[in-house]
């Protein structure tokens, strides 16, 4: 692929609305393409349209100036909020290439004159397990190619399932210019945002792939180990009594994400305003081994922040040790942060360092189109 493509990207903003960085997982492709010269349309299929699902994607696409080229979809009756379904049809029309977040845009009638199907996978793991254990139609028919942000999906020592399929391994892109460092500390310790559960475990040859909740049931005594403040942004369930009185026992500060992340400018301003990220991944995502790297760490390291991160292999992609620390149990997690707090300036360059080497949107989007 050469010269100035048409781009279809398909993902959730507004599926589930008032979850900034989830908007910015699918952003980074929408305006790292575009900064790279692409002409970019963002088409997201709803089950129905909703008021608040409308309100929250105009904002979005507004904000970024990509709204009109940037559409709400109910595939089934075509009811639209943004672009027209015909502008958006005549833009499917010849497209180069679709990057199809799970496989969720699903209607022929856009998907039919595409060149190049992208299905991209960026819940590793997971995706192949219920495709493969659990039977679940993702959709994976259709297309022509399949990237992952799972660095070590179908190679050795990973035991994801390929689903028949060859995986080509990215990293998530971040488009630099949107993340500048810089920003004065104001949360001063170690935060982070995410979902406790995200949805069920599920059991597989004898191991459980868990949710962010069973890994840090292992870390609850984190706070105790070292000196620096441990602030995440949690959206837990109310329910989940002895987990929440588990961490605020052990002097875990717990963060409202619907307060301070909920737009991806608040989001923005969290991840630059904080001192750094403790990165807790998904206990699916450690087990397998699968080589997951997040965009929400992504995102802290181009603000110039500091990462401690649960090791789930990514360290085949990215260097560890200065600005990255990986962690495998709770006494490396306490000294990865005693690390970080004797030498922050060291770990805060390093960290934006990598951001600038490996995850620069315009090199890790080049790359992939590269690839494709």
């Amino acid at each position: 692929m050469t010269g100035r493509l048409r781009v279809l990207v398909s993902g959730m903003v507004a599926g589930d609305p008032w979850q900034g960085g989830a908007t910015w997982a699918v952003l980074q492709f929408v305006l790292g393409l575009e900064r790279l010269g692409h002409e970019v349309w963002l088409v997201e299929p709803v089950e129905t349209l909703t008021e608040e699902r409308g309100r929250y994607f105009r904002s979005v696409t507004s904000e970024f100036g990509i709204e009109a080229r940037a559409t709400l979809l109910v595939e089934r009756t075509r009811e639209v909020v943004g672009a027209s379904y015909s502008s958006i049809r005549r833009a499917a029309d010849g497209a180069d290439l679709l990057l199809n977040v799970s496989g969720m845009l699903t209607d022929e009638r856009l998907l039919s004159q595409v060149g190049v199907r992208v299905w991209l996978d960026l819940d590793p793991c997971f995706n192949q397990l219920w495709h493969t254990v659990e039977s679940i139609d993702m959709r994976l028919g259709g297309h022509d190619r399949f990237v992952t942000v799972g660095q070590r999906i179908g190679r050795p020592g990973c035991d994801v399932p390929d689903c028949g399929v060859s995986w080509v391994p990215m990293l998530p892109p971040v488009v630099l210019d949107e993340w500048p460092d810089g920003e004065a500390i104001v949360h001063d310790g170690l935060t982070t945002v995410g979902n406790w559960r995200s949805y069920g475990t599920i059991e597989h040859a004898g191991r459980r792939y868990g949710q962010k909740a069973h890994a840090a049931r292992s870390l609850i005594a984190l706070p105790t180990m070292t000196g620096e403040a441990i602030m995440p942004a949690f959206a837990i369930h109310p329910g989940e009594v002895e987990d929440l009185a588990a961490l605020r026992a052990h002097h875990w500060r717990l963060l409202n994400p619907a307060l301070v992340a909920a737009t991806p400018g608040s989001y923005r301003e969290f991840v630059r305003a904080s001192k750094g990220e403790l990165a807790i991944a998904k206990e699916g995502y450690v087990v397998s081994r699968c080589g997951w790297f997040g965009d929400r760490s992504a995102c802290y390291l181009a603000a110039g922040r500091p990462v401690v991160a649960a090791d789930t292999s990514f360290d085949e992609a990215l260097p560890v040790g200065e600005g990255l620390l990986a962690f495998t149990d709770i006494e490396g997690a306490a000294r990865a942060i005693e690390d970080v707090r004797g030498s922050y300036e060291r770990h805060a360059r390093a960290a934006r360092a990598i951001a600038e080497e490996y995850l620069d949107s315009g090199r890790v989007l080049n790359s992939l189109l590269e690839r494709l």
